[in-house]
């Protein structure tokens, strides 16, 4: 199947739409994008227990399930969830300070590689076994041990597969990491954790870093280190890109006419330069902030535009193993992280 370079599959011009995806176009579908992403914030508000992020999917699904979708939205609901999400996931650079995690220590930085290692190459594991489709398990896998639906949005382009994979992934980390901030700190006792080991666990564990914020701040002391050691798992995410695109490349390369996939997405290069700019001390606080929070309207803006990608059709024939490997990936990454916790920190 050709692929443009968004890496989603090609579809033949809707009735009425030009194919040039020009920006009027546009205009409809990001103002329903916009309108969900409100709403999301809204419910969230009025809801503290629910995740703006996780109501956006479901606003997203919802509307596409419902014959909410039609024709005249999906350029703008692409536009969201392409270059939103990618704006978004250069604008978490600007979140990172490499100096600052200098404070993790050697105990820290095991823990963060071994769960990484054992999350990314499990989840795939257990993918292949339940039948799923590659990318989809290796969406999954980059989503549980990373950071969530910016690293799937970073691993896209090099993963292929349906927008689909995409979309589900996502659902997963989203719903899976709304559930740790219920979850995890009802067990901090149980577990005999004190806020600076619980905070590891949560930074180990937890995908999104808003997500992580939200689990730590609930148990006095653990948010310093449940940030440090969340941020230094999404600094991983560009390496993890660029090995699977190189062991990619060496595979297709060596089939004739095989494409080869990137190293690195030009926006994964863009958010390596926002942690550069950051590590510098070149952008000042106010600016940080701003950009801190734009990065999270923009994030549940395009979680709202893939929640349309999710088909009840194909959740029908898949739903049940999907979820079952979102579920295992998620006791995967927390039993390991918890084990790390108490090897290494405790």
């Amino acid at each position: 199947m050709t692929r443009d370079t968004l890496a989603l599959p090609r579809r033949a011009p809707e009735p009425g739409l030009e194919p040039s995806g020009s920006a009027r176009a546009a205009v409809p579908g990001l103002a329903a994008v916009a309108g969900a992403t409100a709403l999301a914030f809204a419910v969230a508000h009025v809801v503290p227990a629910l995740n703006a992020a996780t109501v956006a999917v479901v606003l997203g699904a919802l509307a596409a399930n419902l014959g909410l979708h039609p024709p005249v939205l999906r350029p703008g609901t692409h536009v969201a969830t392409t270059r939103l999400l990618r704006i978004a996931v250069v604008l978490l650079g600007l979140q990172l300070a490499l100096p600052d995690l200098v404070h993790l220590g050697l105990g820290g930085l095991a823990v963060v590689l071994g769960t990484v290692a054992v999350t990314f190459t499990g989840t795939q594991l257990l993918g292949r076994a339940l039948g799923l489709p590659p990318a989809r398990s290796l969406l999954v896998a980059t989503g549980f041990s990373i950071c969530g639906a910016s690293a799937i949005a970073a691993m896209r382009e090099v993963a292929g597969g349906e927008e689909e994979d995409t979309a589900v992934a996502i659902a997963l980390v989203t719903l899976c990491g709304s559930l740790a901030i219920v979850v995890l700190p009802a067990l901090a006792g149980p577990l005999g954790l004190e806020p600076a080991a619980f905070g590891a666990w949560v930074g180990a564990s937890v995908h999104d870093v808003g997500q992580a914020v939200a689990t730590a701040s609930r148990v006095d002391g653990a948010l310093t280190t449940a940030v440090v050691v969340k941020l230094s798992r999404v600094v991983l995410l560009a390496p993890l890109v660029a090995a699977v695109a190189l062991t990619r490349r060496t595979r297709r390369g060596a089939a004739a006419g095989g494409r080869r996939p990137p190293i690195l997405p030009l926006f994964v290069v863009g958010f390596l330069a926002a942690i550069a700019l950051r590590s510098a001390e070149l952008v000042p606080d106010s600016a940080l902030a701003v950009a801190a929070g734009a990065q999270h309207v923009l994030m549940v803006a395009a979680l709202a535009g893939l929640g349309t990608g999710i088909d009840r059709r194909t959740l029908r024939a898949t739903g049940g193993r999907t979820l079952g490997l979102g579920l295992a990936s998620w006791l995967l990454v927390a039993a390991t992280a918890y084990a790390g916790v108490r090897l290494f920190l405790a």
